[in-house]
């Protein structure tokens, strides 16, 4: 049986707070998970003394990395599995905290399969309103599009990941609730996860999640843990609880679009010593034949568009 492609999703605190020896104790902690591909955010540094950290970090990871605009997130993957086609550099006007944005093959699946999207991104911390904007940006690497050999595009299926800094919308009875507003001792906090709602009442934010999902894009820990009998380790704490912050919370998130729903074959989350950051690991595993099927299948019965942009009949 083939090994499955094991995604991992890591907000590691400003990239071990410039500490050489913790940066790699955390991305040893990365490759003993033995991962294909690695999306991290919190790169703060890594572009000093031409892109240095980002070999360091490459060296212990074994894998290829990309990083993205003002040293924000970054993208590791096997190049073995993963070819790269395309960078996005251009992700948008609104993001404070760029994403890592790429086009892939995935190599067993062959060279006349579809590509896939691949981001690693980070929500602002402070504003429900411009983290909105980001995810909405987001959504757009669900409608990209990718020139077939007749001349025609096909859409591309997505894969992301990263730190929402805000709330899943549509969860389970074994989701972590909520937290209440008053259970966020910081107040400019409170004003940080929550947005005003009709009659002035103020909510927990959930907007970028339902904007991802209204896009067709996934939460692959809510998809695995229907599936699959609430799957208390899907739905796992990604951040610890704490006096300002609130209740532990399931911030990190690795969405897919829909058509790639049935290649998810596991989602848990690793956890990390507080010492180390603030975040935990959430690992996602992909069946690799049901992914080479499917990147092909699509190949060839997605909707294109005519070379004049439209919808072909």
């Amino acid at each position: 049986m083939k090994r499955p492609l094991t995604v991992l999703c890591w907000n590691f605190e400003k990239n071990g707070g410039g500490d050489p020896a913790k940066r790699r104790t955390g991305h040893e902690l990365l490759a003993s998970l033995d991962p294909h591909l690695v999306l991290r955010q919190e790169m703060p540094g890594a572009d000093a003394r031409g892109n240095e950290t980002v070999y360091e970090v490459e060296d212990v990871l074994g894998l290829r990395g990309w990083l993205g605009p003002r040293s924000c997130t970054a993208v590791f993957a096997d190049p073995a599995v993963l070819q790269p086609l395309r960078e996005w550099p251009d992700t948008g006007p609104m993001w404070v905290l760029p994403p890592t944005a790429l086009t892939f093959r995935y190599r067993p699946a062959g060279r006349e399969a579809l590509p896939l999207n691949v981001l690693s991104y980070h929500l602002n911390y402070a504003s429900p309103t411009l983290r909105t904007i980001e995810a909405e940006w987001l959504t757009t690497w669900a409608d990209k599009w990718w020139p077939r050999p007749d001349g025609r595009t096909v859409q591309l299926p997505a894969l992301a990941g990263g730190d929402n800094n805000s709330y899943p919308s549509a969860r389970l009875e074994t989701d972590l609730e909520l937290p209440l507003l008053k259970a966020i001792k910081d107040k400019p906090h409170r004003a940080h996860r929550s947005y005003v709602a009709q009659y002035g009442t103020r909510l927990m934010h959930t907007r970028p999640d339902e904007a991802l999902r209204t896009a067709g894009m996934e939460d692959t820990a809510r998809h695995w843990a229907t599936t699959h009998h609430g799957s208390p380790s899907a739905l796992a704490r990604t951040s610890d609880g704490s006096p300002t912050h609130g209740p532990d919370a399931r911030i990190d998130r690795i969405y897919i679009t829909e058509t790639l729903l049935p290649t998810v074959r596991g989602v848990d989350v690793i956890e990390v010593p507080r010492d180390l950051s603030d975040h935990h690991i959430v690992r996602l595993t992909l069946d690799p034949d049901t992914l080479a099927g499917l990147l092909n299948e699509q190949a060839h019965t997605a909707m294109p568009l005519n070379t004049h942009g439209t919808k072909a009949a």
